[in-house]
């Protein structure tokens, strides 16, 4: 059996880092999807992302390349790539050859995070990265970072937001909790309900999730105190994922009591991830899954994840939804 009998790399955005990772005039490299990636942020303060390798002798442009303008100068020759890929200098020759170009990726930069569109077979951007109102806002804090490298699959994770048994059994969630999904396209929508046990006592608690794609999602905790969970899982190679929780929590009228209860809580998810872990590494995908009636929307999830994967000439997805 194939641990996970569908592509490895499904389409859509990732994140690939942090906006305040990537300062103007700077490099940075990247490994994603399978392949080399260089980042550059150019004078105009844009962030573009291009395959690594110049298209002259493949040098990486990552490794002692630098930004000129909103280009980025190979260190091998010299040549210069703009931010759509398409050489613009070759500084000792009189013609550049028109064909001198690498793949440019396109990036949306929201919320602090620097997301690349993938798509096997190079289709534009199908859907759009919301703006958050909780970020930058007066009345949240900023984000706490946590991060991750999962040998497992997006899909696998994912699943993880219907699969309500799981909060009971491996989270020790006082019950299992109640879970309602729905789909909108490339949107899934997930309500659990549910006791939270407190030092004070179980209280109601809800988690509501919001995932667009495989690689954007946004949970809201409420019952403790409110907190948002923008969470990011983008395919490293064929084994492993790059997980980002970036965490905001509302603030209190007390500053301490945010920091406290708020620190609580991201510990605890924290500890889940440490539950989660294991699970995931070690587990295959069942394609027939022998689901019973307490197991939650697992088929629904299951085939709103089909639109995201290009399958290979001649397969389907048909047997895995």
């Amino acid at each position: 059996m194939s641990r996970f009998p569908f592509p490895r790399y499904p389409n859509g955005w990732f994140q690939v880092a942090y906006g305040d990772e990537i300062a103007k005039g700077s490099v940075q490299r990247l490994r994603y999807f399978g392949q080399e990636l260089v980042a550059f942020r150019g004078e105009d303060g844009v962030l573009r992302v291009l395959d690594a390798y110049c298209p002259h002798l493949g040098a990486h442009l990552a490794i002692g390349g630098k930004v000129v303008g909103n280009s980025i100068r190979c260190p091998f020759h010299g040549w210069r790539l703009d931010g759509e890929g398409q050489c613009v200098e070759v500084p000792y020759a009189k013609k550049i050859p028109p064909k001198a170009k690498t793949r440019s990726w396109p990036v949306a930069e929201r919320n602090g995070l620097v997301m690349v569109w993938h798509h096997a077979e190079d289709k534009a951007p199908e859907w759009e990265i919301p703006e958050l109102g909780e970020y930058g806002s007066p009345d949240w804090t900023e984000y706490k970072r946590l991060r991750w490298k999962i040998r497992t699959h997006n899909q696998e994770m994912a699943e993880n937001a219907v699969d309500r048994a799981h909060f009971r059994y491996v989270h020790g969630m006082l019950d299992v909790p109640e879970s309602k999904a729905e789909v909108d396209g490339a949107i899934l929508r997930v309500v659990s309900n549910g006791k939270m046990g407190t030092p004070r006592g179980a209280i109601d608690g809800q988690i509501a999730s919001i995932s667009h794609g495989f690689g954007f999602s946004l949970t809201r905790f409420t019952g403790i105190i409110e907190t948002l969970l923008v969470a990011s899982v983008a395919p490293i190679d064929a084994d492993d994922v790059d997980v980002r929780f970036s965490f905001t929590v509302k603030k209190m009228g007390n500053e301490d009591v945010t920091r406290r209860v708020g620190g609580a809580l991201i510990a605890d998810i924290e500890k889940q991830m440490g539950e989660d872990k294991p699970i995931w590494e070690n587990k295959v995908f069942m394609p027939r899954p022998m689901l019973c009636d307490g197991d939650g929307p697992i088929a629904l999830f299951r085939r709103w994840c089909q639109q995201f994967y290009t399958w290979p000439a001649g397969a389907s997805g048909a047997a895995v939804a």
